[in-house]
């Protein structure tokens, strides 16, 4: 028996901010990041939901950890609103989701994304940070009541954001796709977001605005598909890779998924090669159509090397001078059981880290080691 719920209701198109005026209420919190606030969005869009009352908790930095989603439940618990608005990325959606969860009120909570990636609008996940490990809360009530898609407000989206957050996209919906707990309808929203970023991407990086609130709807629809399909072996790397190195959530996902499409492929192939061909990608298949979308859902859009971007490979990011290293097992860490991987997986990294077999990380806890 398939279950498929998707209760968060979803505004979406140019001014769909305007919708907050008909949300009722008196009292909004506002959760936000220093940039919105400074560049005046977030004063004008509580203005837009004709509140009495405005509170606004502005203190979001990228993977928000424990202590600030503790700072910011004592402060909506204090200030007590009806109307809790997050608006950002996936780290002020997920700080206010984990704020409304701790605080225990009866909050309508509404996510307004400013980039086209986390999918944090329509899912029950919140991801927070704590001593550079990243924590997943997954509960029910962490899925917003509201979600607000307005393309005015992805006008001025620079590129390597573009690039970033639409890998998270594409990442969502081809592990969802191919994820254990994947069903009709599922696969309905993981296919079309999949064909949609992937068509429209390149556009939006090239500077076309016209098609940045598709590739905005396909995040939304690619989260919707997660947040019930589950995620896999990719996300469970760039979790774990992110906590430690503090590098774009998005930026990993394009470093790790050829590999992992790669190194699934023994389970997965003909998911993969119905993704391929939905996109315009692939053959008629499995065997040809899974290289090339493993290869062409990261030639797409660069991923690295844009303005303000670190430039990180692999090989920056896995082999650094002076550290130990480990061996990672992924079979036997537990990290792919989600995409049905059932043996080990020691080749199957090459395509992805310049030729290497192995993973090269920093020595943690809750990975099979061996000393190098």
């Amino acid at each position: 028996m398939e279950e498929f719920q998707c209760k968060t209701t979803i505004y979406s198109g140019p001014g769909a901010v305007s919708a907050l005026a008909g949300m009722g209420g008196q009292r909004l919190m506002l959760v936000t990041d220093p940039f919105f606030m400074k560049n005046g969005t977030a004063q004008r869009i509580a203005q837009t939901a004709k509140c009495a009352q405005v509170e606004y908790f502005d203190k979001v930095q990228p993977d928000p950890s424990v202590e600030l989603a503790a700072e910011g439940t004592a402060r909506l618990k204090e200030f007590a609103p009806d109307l809790l608005v997050a608006l950002g990325g996936g780290s002020a959606m997920d700080c206010a989701k984990a704020m409304a969860y701790f605080a225990k009120g009866n909050y309508k909570l509404v996510a307004i994304p400013t980039t086209s990636g986390s999918g944090s609008e329509v899912t029950d996940f919140a991801i927070l940070t704590h001593n550079k490990v990243k924590h997943p809360l997954v509960d029910k009530r962490l899925r917003p009541d509201a979600a607000i898609l307005d393309s005015d407000l992805l006008q001025e989206l620079p590129k390597g954001l573009i690039a970033e957050t639409g890998f998270d996209a594409l990442s969502h919906a081809v592990e969802a796709y191919a994820a254990k707990n994947a069903g009709t309808m599922t696969d309905l929203y993981a296919r079309e977001a999949f064909s949609s970023a992937f068509a429209a991407l390149p556009a939006s990086y090239a500077g076309r605005k016209d098609v940045r609130l598709k590739v905005h709807q396909a995040a939304t629809m690619a989260g919707i598909a997660f947040t019930q399909a589950g995620l896999g072996l990719c996300h469970a790397m760039a979790h774990s890779l992110g906590g430690l190195f503090h590098v774009p959530h998005g930026r990993l996902n394009a470093i790790l998924l050829p590999s992992v499409i790669t190194c699934n492929a023994h389970v997965a192939a003909k998911k993969y090669a119905e993704l391929a061909r939905a996109a315009g990608i692939g053959g008629s298949a499995p065997h040809t159509a899974v290289p090339k979308v493993s290869h062409e859902q990261r030639a797409a859009v660069p991923a690295q090397g844009q303005s303000g971007s670190t430039g990180h490979t692999a090989q920056h990011l896995f082999h650094r001078p002076g550290r130990r290293v480990i061996h990672i097992d992924a079979a036997r860490a537990g990290v792919g059981d989600e995409l049905g991987a059932e043996s080990a997986f020691q080749p199957v990294f090459r395509s992805g880290f310049g030729g290497h077999g192995e993973i090269n990380l920093p020595v943690r806890a809750g990975l099979h080691r061996r000393q190098h």
